[in-house]
């Protein structure tokens, strides 16, 4: 494949993954409302805390998989489809340890790790999600290493529909049925997608294999036991930093309830705080990722298979184009997000307390996108080590904000905390990448003109709300969609204009 060829296959899979990426928030945001309006931001927070559980697991049996996976088909597509029988057997094997562990400890796990008995219930599904999780993985890792993105993003949006159909499903059932309506039909939407995503990988890999694939998926063959040893070197490390990592973000997640009681507020409380933070604010402030995640799982077979040819040029030019379009679209959501965060809180939560969250979070933006691009970028040229202590430390000193600056600070602490932490792993991925390459970093094309034509745009954002008159009878969310839309548009417009090669 030449580099014109291998440019093509990245943006048309960026673009699709983009896509339905953004469908797939589209429609998880919707269905947030729908959770915060059903089971409340208490039972939102609930949710959220048995999530840790599922991380450590998908760290364990199916992400670190699926990225060696993809390392191994960018690098050799032949030997790449061993690869992915031996990572399938593995994982899956793994999950369903995994899993059993899950069902049959799920009181000790909630009284004891998530220090919240109340998701002892909740737990059983998670244990038959995991398994679930490990194939499509898998399976999506080999797409992602061929270049091939459709069937993983339309995994993506196989899992959503089916979650948010039988939540909705099931929630008019109970309606009708006067049955209450609780946190365990969130989880069951979870396990749902799950299950659809699973079984679609399977039968796409199966009925319509990548072309020049063995159209046998049966992964027991003797090609996998040949490829096991070397895709469990890359998987090794990859499994231990990502457990590590998981734990950390584990902890994180089940020490905040608990800091936010020492701070003195109630239980039912400090899961109200939690549940407002990651099951509304979160979400809007994550909403543009669609773009720098499908952006990231590309780059790391692209830069893999660069490095394999030599192209170090090629390299170079990935890591400017990543980090000049993380901060152009990372300021861009800090307009958004400053200036209508306030009235996107109240109009699709009707909670101010969200509004304030998003408007502190929108900082956080470009250097969420920033460190996730140049991670991927860190990672597919082999610096997994680098990373990996470069996340612990950013995770130790959110963590640090969370044990000793909430009892004092309330939530407002974790906020400035995430902010610090993510600046500061941004400059480390960026130092890394110096040290290995001569890319462009220009603070004037990357952060100062962008920064101006924010405000031009802010202008004439302003401008055009006074003479346009939309329709009395529009709800108030569309109203502020279509200034965000113009905001956007006259933003990129100018950067089109004044772009400089």
């Amino acid at each position: 494949m030449n580099i014109s060829q291998q440019k093509r296959a990245f943006l048309t899979g960026t673009l699709l993954l983009t896509a339905t990426g953004f469908a797939c928030r589209i429609l998880g945001f919707f269905y947030r409302i729908f959770l915060s309006r059903t089971i409340g931001a208490e039972g939102l927070g609930l949710y959220n805390m048995v999530h840790p559980v599922f991380g450590i697991c998908f760290a364990l049996c199916a992400g670190s998989i699926q990225t060696a996976v993809s390392q191994a088909v960018a690098s050799n597509v032949e030997r790449g489809r061993a690869a992915f029988k031996a990572g399938l057997v593995i994982s899956l094997t793994m999950a369903v340890f995994l899993g059993c562990i899950i069902w049959n400890f799920g009181d000790f796990l909630a009284v004891n790790l998530l220090m919240e008995e109340r998701c002892a219930p909740l737990l059983p599904f998670v244990a038959v999600s995991v398994p679930c999780s490990a194939i499509h993985a898998c399976i999506n890792g080999y797409y992602y290493g061929l270049q091939k993105t459709k069937v993983p993003a339309f995994s993506q949006l196989a899992e959503q529909l089916v979650r948010i159909g039988v939540v909705f499903l099931l929630a008019g059932i109970m309606a009708e049925k006067g049955i209450v309506i609780t946190v365990q039909l969130a989880v069951l939407g979870h396990l749902s997608g799950e299950i659809a995503s699973s079984f679609y990988t399977l039968l796409s890999i199966c009925l319509f294999p990548p072309k020049g694939g063995n159209k046998n998926c049966c992964p027991f063959l003797a090609s996998a036991r040949e490829a096991a040893p070397p895709l469990m070197a890359l998987a090794l490390p990859l499994m231990g930093n990502r457990l590590v990592l998981n734990i950390l973000a584990s902890m994180e997640a089940i020490w905040i309830p608990n800091r936010l009681q020492a701070f003195g507020l109630s239980s039912s409380e400090a899961l109200n705080v939690y549940g407002v933070l990651t099951g509304m604010a979160l979400p809007f402030v994550l909403f543009p990722s669609a773009i720098t995640n499908s952006v990231a799982v590309l780059l790391l077979p692209t830069v893999a298979r660069a490095q394999s040819f030599g192209n170090w040029k090629s390299i170079s030019s990935t890591i400017s184009m990543s980090v000049r379009y993380s901060m152009y679209m990372g300021i861009l959501c800090i307009g958004v997000f400053t200036f209508y965060g306030s009235q996107l809180g109240l109009t699709v939560f009707h909670d101010s307390s969200s509004g304030n969250f998003i408007k502190i979070l929108a900082w956080l933006c470009p250097f969420l996108y920033l460190s996730t691009t140049t991670g991927s970028i860190l990672n597919g040229l082999g610096k997994t080590s680098a990373t990996f202590v470069q996340n612990v430390a950013a995770l130790l000193l959110r963590l640090a904000f969370v044990l000793f600056g909430i009892p004092v600070f309330g939530i407002q602490a974790l906020l400035w905390g995430m902010l610090i932490s993510e600046l500061f792993l941004s400059l480390l991925h960026i130092y890394s990448l110096k040290k290995c390459f001569a890319f462009s970093w220009n603070p004037y094309q990357m952060i100062v003109k962008p920064a101006f034509f924010l405000f031009i745009s802010a202008g004439i954002t302003k401008a055009a709300s006074g003479w346009l008159k939309l329709p009395t009878t529009l709800p108030e969310f569309l109203q502020l969609c279509v200034y965000i839309g113009i905001l956007s548009l006259s933003y990129s417009g100018l950067l089109l204009l004044f772009h400089k090669h």
